[in-house]
């Protein structure tokens, strides 16, 4: 009996990143299409980057939050295996992020406020799309996004991948959910990259860091948004009723401030984020 208790496998809990992770990645989970049916009224969709084409894993378009124009933004992933296939996973092409960027400097002109809510893994790396300059159209979203005279909102729903996300998110507050993660790259690449070995996923994905609390405390995010129990698919009507109320109160704090007050803060805490230092 001794030998048999000694023989048995010993499994580690399952860290809690990893938990938020299968929360963040579950298939019923709320995509960002459905945020934007949930909260904005009268949504006008915008299509094309006036360059080569439309994606469809980007969607943009006018509509009113609470009775106020605003610009909603999102990407697209698809329910069906068909949807999901044609939008590339949610995966956006260069297209999508010049799409985005053409709203955004629409809005503001016309002095709108933009909301952006995120859940993909990371920008597509596909061939044509490295073709057509992704990570020019990405850097060019950083850039332009950070001096947007108008406030603006990101909120990660499930999902905050690499560049791909980020490049939806340099925003003046950036909201997560609390089942989402925010990280640099996937807990399965980093993994395949540390120890050469994607299934110690779950150690990787404690190390990184990318749960709402943590993306929080490093100053990577602003606020954590709570769920309902069983995450945000076990109730989406509470959900919704959740990230309304933290994105009026964030909306309202950033109306009072003046334009540059606005673009100083937003600028300094981007240059600080994420910031921590060691001593001998």
């Amino acid at each position: 009996m001794a030998d048999l208790e000694s023989s048995r496998t010993i499994q580690a809990p399952v860290p809690e990143a990893w938990i938020k992770t299968e929360l963040a990645r579950n298939a019923q989970r709320p995509h960002p299409m459905d945020f934007i049916n949930g909260l904005f009224t009268d949504f006008s969709e915008i299509h094309g980057d006036r360059a080569y084409g439309d994606d469809s894993a980007m969607t943009c378009g006018m509509a009113l939050f609470h009775g106020e124009p605003v610009l909603a933004i999102g990407n697209l992933k698809g329910r069906t295996l068909k949807e999901r296939v044609a939008r590339k996973f949610g995966s956006p092409d260069p297209e999508g992020y010049r799409k985005s960027l053409r709203a955004m400097k629409l809005a503001e002109k016309f002095g709108r406020p933009v909301f952006t809510f995120l859940d993909l893994a990371g920008a597509n790396p596909g061939i044509g799309a490295e073709e057509r300059g992704q990570g020019e159209a990405i850097a060019r979203n950083l850039l332009e996004m950070s001096r947007l005279r108008v406030p603006t909102i990101a909120t990660i729903t499930g999902e905050g991948g690499s560049g791909g996300a980020l490049a939806l998110a340099v925003a003046d507050r950036v909201l997560m959910l609390e089942n989402a993660i925010y990280s640099v790259i996937s807990p399965e690449g980093c993994a395949s990259i540390m120890w050469k070995d994607a299934t110690k996923k779950q150690q990787a994905a404690a190390a990184l860091k990318y749960t709402a609390k943590d993306a929080k405390a490093l100053g990577c995010a602003d606020d954590v948004i709570p769920e309902p129990e069983g995450g945000t698919q076990a109730d989406p009507a509470a959900a919704m009723a959740l990230v309304d109320q933290r994105l009026r109160h964030h909306l309202g704090d950033l109306r009072g401030l003046p334009v540059e007050v606005m673009l100083d803060r937003r600028y300094e805490k981007f240059r600080n984020m994420a910031q921590f230092y060691t001593t001998a």
